[in-house]
């Protein structure tokens, strides 16, 4: 019997409980890091057939699917927030993690969690483009809630997701479209 990864299976039970900033659209609680990482991936096989038909889709769902499992021991860092430690205890988490498994499985998801974190294929290019822009779509359809609550500046969204043309220019595109509407509602205030 696979002991070792029904183990890993129970543990990764515990992302459900990993709160984070985001509202899930139409709802007045936040969203946790399981459900993150499963918009994702709808996200990806929504929307890479269409936007990057010529990259790995698999790929990206696998990295969409464990790019946030390090957040069980690390927690969820606020990304306009302080960033100090982040990457030391990711990188601890992952260890440990991804160790419940057996080595071959353990040396796979963690290249797939060093793929996305590290942005130098296009497959985590675009995956990283997924993640920052679904919180942009979160927040702007959900009233800039997140936003106004912690006093995030049109800058810091600007700086922060600039990123997301690096794995889709379209995808850019249609993010500075929101953050510059976000901006006129007074959702994200300049200055």
């Amino acid at each position: 019997m696979a002991e070792k990864q029904i183990k890993f299976l129970i543990e990764l039970e515990k992302l459900k409980g990993v709160e984070r900033r985001s509202y899930p659209i139409g709802l007045d609680r936040r969203e946790n890091s399981a459900e993150h990482s499963w918009s994702l991936a709808m996200a990806a096989m929504a929307l890479a057939p269409v936007v990057v038909p010529q990259l790995d889709l698999l790929r990206i769902l696998e990295m969409a699917l464990v790019h946030d499992i390090v957040e069980i021991d690390a927690g969820d860092t606020f990304c306009y927030g302080d960033q100090k430690g982040k990457i030391e205890k990711e990188r601890t988490a992952a260890q440990r993690i991804f160790g419940l498994l057996p080595a071959d499985q353990a040396e796979q998801w963690s290249q797939l969690w060093e793929e996305f974190e590290a942005r130098n294929t296009k497959e985590s290019l675009f995956a990283n483009s997924l993640d920052r822009i679904l919180p942009l779509i979160q927040n702007f359809h959900g009233g800039g809630k997140t936003w106004l609550e912690n006093g995030v500046r049109y800058e810091q969204v600007m700086e922060r997701n600039l990123r997301i043309q690096d794995g889709s220019p379209e995808l850019w595109e249609y993010a500075r479209k929101l953050i510059d509407a976000a901006a006129a509602r007074g959702w994200l205030p300049k200055g």
